[in-house]
């Protein structure tokens, strides 16, 4: 995601998808293995700007939800450290370049900036235990910390300990998906594939190897921030599934009051931060909002933690604790499981926004005018509302996240649980009516409500359903007249409980008509 003064529209590009097959193993020497994991695997990169920050304090309050299999500090075309040497360097971006010019160096913020969060995590790790015994320690995430590429934007020339990692996690026997999570430029990335591309290319090994990369390799990207996707890895790997994010994450960035309805506004306000922020120990503490006090480290014109300039920003006035912006948190919100089974169908929807399968490049899956939902705010059909929808939500339960940094289990929320008694597949006739049901329960013994609605922009069946009890666990409805051979139609089980943070998860049932 990026920058303070990225106020320009970026061009969309690029995503992709996961594929529910895995290639098997045929022989005790075969580089490719089958193995199952019970969570995502996931690698971070990161540039280490200010929206990095608060998107990294939230992950690792949900780093029980995935498996993080590497934490890699990169550059950006807004971010990088510079050689030491005095090497002057322009961006081939040009809106950096514009602003920006020659430079030796920009907007560094360092690299202790993941290593002091880490230890912040440590602090109320004890208590997140409670909740969950999947958090990891530490220690262990300590240990996965690594520098990539970082001398200059787009900078892929030289192995780095990032890249040999990643590198490393890519030619390994797990053959679940490996999600390589973009939160700067990619060239660390880049540089991991270059240097497998160098060493298999003129071997009989190379299809094998190519194979199996394309195969476990998923690329979340939010934004191009250098040129290294467009000039290596498209042309070069073009079977690299990747899910590209250039509107829907601006619900979460530095454009939220623009992207976001007015209605919606109060889960990003201070009245709201300020509670996470400052009242749930070491780890939130850290968290960047407007008008803390707190400048961010590296910024060149700091135009944050004054209340002065908060309330006079270029994006509009905030008020002391506001949201400033996690654009690469949707990067992360969609490999945790809320039951909406999004995770093998990007163009189904969910935390992490929606993404819809490229018809130029199968390998891609992408936001835009294609994943727009109708917002029912401004009576629009929306490119961002596929992520905004979800704002109340996700908020909800990143404060109630906070409060497991300091309350026991019995004195916090926790999310319900909700089975299917229906098939989450169904084929029917047209004019047939269909049954729903679901059962909630709750693990603090809160009450739960139950509310049935269909995603229609998800349907491939252009019309409407009317449900009927769509507020109770058992609703029906009668499936259209006109509806054709094997069109869908998306039901979803929305359940809340009554506890405070409120909670919300979720169910899915799709409907083809035989």
């Amino acid at each position: 995601m990026k920058n303070k003064l990225l106020f320009v529209s970026f061009l969309a590009a690029l995503t992709l998808s996961i594929s529910d097959n895995f290639v098997s193993a045929q022989a005790s020497n075969s580089i490719i293995k089958k193995t199952v994991s019970s969570k995502p695997r996931t690698i971070v990169t990161t540039d280490g700007e200010l929206d990095d920050v608060d998107s990294f304090i939230r992950l690792l309050l949900y780093s029980n939800e995935f498996n993080i299999e590497g934490l890699i500090i990169s550059s950006s075309q807004w971010h990088y450290k510079g050689d030491g040497k005095g090497t002057k360097f322009t961006s081939e971006m040009e809106t950096t370049k514009k602003i920006y010019g020659e430079r030796t160096e920009l907007r560094w913020p360092g690299t202790d900036w993941i290593y002091n969060l880490v230890d912040a995590y440590g602090k109320v790790y004890p208590n997140l235990k409670k909740h969950s015994t999947d958090y990891p320690k530490p220690e262990h995430l300590k240990s996965l910390i690594s520098i990539g590429n970082i001398d200059f934007e787009g900078e892929m020339e030289k192995n780095t300990d990032g890249s040999n990692f990643i590198k490393k996690k890519l030619l390994d026997d797990d053959m679940t998906p490996l999600y390589l999570q973009v939160w700067g430029g990619t060239n660390t990335i880049a540089r991991a594939l270059k240097s497998i591309e160098d060493e298999y290319k003129n071997t009989p090994k190379w299809q094998e190897i190519y194979a199996k990369v394309c195969k476990k390799a998923i690329i979340y990207a939010i934004l191009d921030q250098d040129a290294t996707y467009r000039k290596y890895i498209e042309p070069n790997w073009k079977d690299i599934k990747v899910y590209y994010n250039s509107n829907q994450f601006w619900s979460f960035a530095y454009f939220w009051k623009r992207a976001v309805p007015q209605e919606l506004h109060p889960y990003l306000e201070g009245k709201f931060m300020n509670n996470i922020i400052n009242n749930h120990g070491a780890l939130t503490k850290m968290y960047y909002s407007y008008g803390d006090g707190n400048p961010p480290a590296g910024e060149i014109d700091d135009i944050y933690s004054s209340m002065e300039k908060a309330q006079k920003n270029q994006w509009g006035s905030f008020g002391q604790y506001d949201f400033i912006s996690e654009g690469d948190s949707p990067a992360y919100l969609h490999l945790v499981d809320i039951g909406l089974n999004n995770l093998n169908n990007p163009q189904d929807g969910g935390w992490g926004g929606r993404l819809v399968q490229s018809t130029k490049t199968p390998s891609r899956w992408e936001d835009g005018e294609a994943a727009s939902d109708y917002n029912p705010y401004t009576k629009k059909m929306d490119k961002a509302y596929a992520q905004t929808r979800w704002i109340p939500a996700i908020q909800n339960d990143f404060a109630a996240r906070a409060d497991w940094c300091i309350k026991d289990y019995k004195n916090a929320n926790h999310e319900p649980k909700i089975k299917l008694n229906t098939a989450s597949k169904l084929t029917v006739a047209p004019n047939s009516t269909v049954k729903l049901s679901g059962t909630a329960s709750d693990p603090d013994g809160n009450t739960v409500n139950y509310h049935w609605w269909q995603y229609d922009e998800v349907d491939t069946y252009g019309g409407k359903v009317s449900i009927q009890n769509a507020d109770s666990k058992s609703a029906s409805f009668k499936m259209p007249s006109d509806i054709k051979k094997g069109e869908t139609i998306h039901l979803i089980l929305e359940v809340k409980d009554n506890g405070i943070p409120q909670l919300t998860r979720y169910q899915r049932v799709v409907v083809m008509v035989k």
